[in-house]
């Protein structure tokens, strides 16, 4: 068996169900799930028609590098929403959502062999992250190495606790704007700031944008390639990677999309024809409608922003808690006298005694410079209904004054 297996993590969920193994959630209230970001809005019917109108399609073998339709549908996203104009054939891969395409690009890009004498290859992450990155960096053969995010900053990614010597060493740089769990998005000065370390040091960056469409102010988020034609700057050794998951509420439908580099998509395309990637042709149409259509976007977008509007001051009456400046996740601080302030007791004791699950936020980060970075913090995951999230936090917030008052 491949050694490298042996390093993976057990994932957040894992152990999740084994902190929760042997509680008996009270029966007195019905289970309410803030645990998992997985949408939960209704999928728009225009894409379900799409599959069942192009099902024919799936009588052919799909060609991995996607229908000529469905690039330039992705493109003229990217022009609408950027204003960044891209050429579909060469700038633009269709992949089975960003999930498995944040992994499979570490296998494209490093080269585990080129700093073997100097420590080996790293990746760069945030701290808490996703952790696909990881596991896709040990499973490349590189060793991932973590900047933690700044409560002073909105929890973004403190880069600079990254020395000179390790960016030398890195190979591949993941970001993620608008973050998870935070939802802090990446300013232009913080991508000035990356692309000069990528041109010194040669680091391929992967910025994962699948949140960019749920934002709680005017201004939409700062995208990777938009930040980069903003400083006059091209594509090299830049991708960034979106999905129509959240964007859509298709989670199932597992459709997204890669685009930058030519060079890093044409070496990625080659390693994705023989790890047998390519997209059922029916998705890549339902895509294209899914692409292409705006106004169910504004619709989800506004369903998020009146639910956060009603539910994060209710939880401000318990909670250290702020409105993101995107994505559907509250990031939390457990209070110092309910549960002690930590993470684990405090998801525990919530659902044994109101059956309301969350996630807590050290089991998205490591232990890097000193501390974990989501220790005593918990991630909820506003998916549902606003009825059920309210409802979910009003129990949060009875919890934590019984908590509070023993």
């Amino acid at each position: 068996m491949n050694p490298l297996l042996q390093r993976l993590q057990p994932y957040p969920f894992e152990r999740l169900r084994g902190l929760f193994e042997g509680v008996v959630p009270s029966p007195a209230h019905r289970p309410i799930s803030l645990g998992i970001g997985e949408p939960k809005h209704p999928a728009p019917a225009f894409i379900r028609e799409a599959l069942d109108r192009h099902f024919d399609l799936t009588a052919s073998y799909p060609a991995t590098g996607g229908l000529p339709a469905l690039k330039a549908a992705c493109a003229g996203w990217v022009q609408r929403r950027y204003g960044v104009a891209l050429d579909p054939a060469t700038q633009v891969l269709p992949v089975n959502g960003s999930r498995e395409a944040l992994f499979s690009l570490a296998q494209t890009v490093i080269d585990p062999t080129r700093d073997a004498g100097r420590g080996g290859a790293v990746v760069v992450c945030p701290n808490p992250f996703y952790q696909i990155y990881e596991g896709a960096a040990y499973l490349a053969g590189a060793t991932p190495v973590f900047a933690n995010s700044d409560p002073a900053r909105n929890f973004a990614a403190d880069w600079s606790q990254v020395d000179d010597a390790t960016w030398a060493r890195c190979q591949l740089l993941y970001v993620c704007s608008p973050g998870n769990p935070a939802g802090a998005v990446v300013p232009l000065d913080e991508w000035r700031l990356l692309f000069e370390l990528s041109d010194r040091h040669g680091f391929v960056i992967a910025s994962d944008e699948c949140y960019s469409e749920i934002y709680f102010r005017d201004e939409p988020p700062l995208g990777a390639l938009q930040a980069a034609r903003a400083l006059g700057r091209g594509f090299e050794r830049l991708v960034v990677l979106t999905s129509l998951s959240k964007r859509s509420n298709v989670p199932g439908l597992r459709s997204g999309f890669v685009a930058g580099d030519a060079a890093v998509l044409k070496d990625f395309l080659l390693y994705r024809t023989y790890h047998g990637s390519a997209m059922n042709p029916s998705v890549q149409m339902a895509s294209v409608a899914a692409w292409n259509d705006e106004q169910h976007v504004v619709e989800n977008r506004a369903q998020y922003r009146a639910k956060f509007a009603e539910v994060t001051p209710l939880l401000q009456q318990a909670l250290e808690v702020a409105l993101p400046d995107a994505a559907f996740y509250l990031w939390a601080k457990v209070p110092d006298d309910v549960c002690g302030g930590s993470d684990t007791a405090f998801a525990r004791e919530l659902l044994a005694q109101y059956n309301v699950t969350v996630l807590p936020g050290s089991y998205l980060a490591r232990e890097a410079h000193g501390h974990n970075p989501g220790a005593g913090r918990v991630r909820m995951a506003l998916v549902a209904e606003t009825a059920e999230c309210r409802e979910a936090a009003e129990r949060i917030v009875a919890f934590c004054r019984e908590r509070a008052a023993r």
